[in-house]
């Protein structure tokens, strides 16, 4: 039988593994998933505030170490081993977290946002206003894992979490058991995690999960309505309350909200 030529050889085509090529295709969840690049010109604008701003993959290179991140870090370690770091998921323009961040010099934040323009304008005031013990982090919720080290956070909030209405969107609620325990190993022993919603039958939800994580979290305090009883809530201002908490007050719409213990 005669030998081919190279020339006549069939063409072999060579596909390579999504984790060696595309890794944005790969699960969010997946540990080699990598952010696809993106045309939001916020997404380059975030680039100049490089020392406050970390986004998509490099909010998970320095896992164990944002303490030693921060502008202030140097001078907070004179004063004591360990500050206490605060970690607000859903952060918006960080109205709050900027808040928190001046009136506790002594204490680190660090806010989280899925949209660029909105961790561009919180780092913008960060910056304006000189604030070193605060960072922000443009990245998903489902990846606070490759984030943040086991005990490394001491207090997580998230405030106003959309609800996911429609029974057929249930599956994408942030709040869930399974999401509790992956979220639990991150806090250090006796953290806290506060939680604010609107909307009632999402908190209905939520209470259901914390019945089957009594294991991994305490509930330290629960109610479905926050500000009952306090003739002046209306009056409530940033950090008290959030923006959207501003306007559910003023409709009359009960906050529902719990204080979750890692045990």
């Amino acid at each position: 039988m005669p030998r081919l030529s190279e020339r006549d050889k069939p063409l072999r085509i060579m596909t390579t593994p999504p984790h060696l090529s595309d890794r944005s295709r790969l699960p969010i969840q997946h540990p080699e998933y990598r952010y696809p690049p993106t045309k939001n010109p916020y997404g380059e604008k975030i680039k100049e505030f490089a020392d406050l701003i970390f986004s998509d993959n490099d909010t998970e290179t320095r896992r164990n170490e944002w303490r030693s991140s921060f502008r202030d870090a140097q001078a907070s370690l004179k004063k004591t081993n360990r500050r206490k770091l605060h970690v607000e998921v859903g952060c918006n323009g960080g109205h709050v977290i900027l808040e928190w961040a001046a009136r506790n010099p002594a204490e680190a934040y660090i806010g989280l946002d899925w949209k660029f323009k909105q961790i561009y304008r919180g780092g913008e005031k960060a910056h304006s206003r000189g604030l070193k013990n605060l960072l922000f982090f443009r990245a998903n919720l489902t990846r606070l894992k490759y984030m943040f080290a086991p005990g490394e956070i001491d207090c997580l909030y998230l405030y106003f979490p959309d609800p996911w209405a429609k029974k057929s969107q249930w599956k994408n609620r942030s709040i869930t058991a399974e999401s509790l325990r992956e979220l639990r190993p991150l806090l250090a022993e006796g953290g806290i995690f506060h939680i604010k919603t609107d909307h009632a039958g999402y908190f209905e939800w939520m209470k259901e999960a914390f019945s089957h994580v009594g294991d991994a979290w305490k509930i330290e305090r629960i109610t479905d309505d926050l500000h009952a009883g306090n003739p002046n809530a209306s009056a409530l201002k940033i950090p008290e309350v959030t923006l959207f908490e501003r306007l559910f007050i003023k409709d009359q719409i009960p906050i529902h909200s719990a204080w979750l213990k890692a045990i």
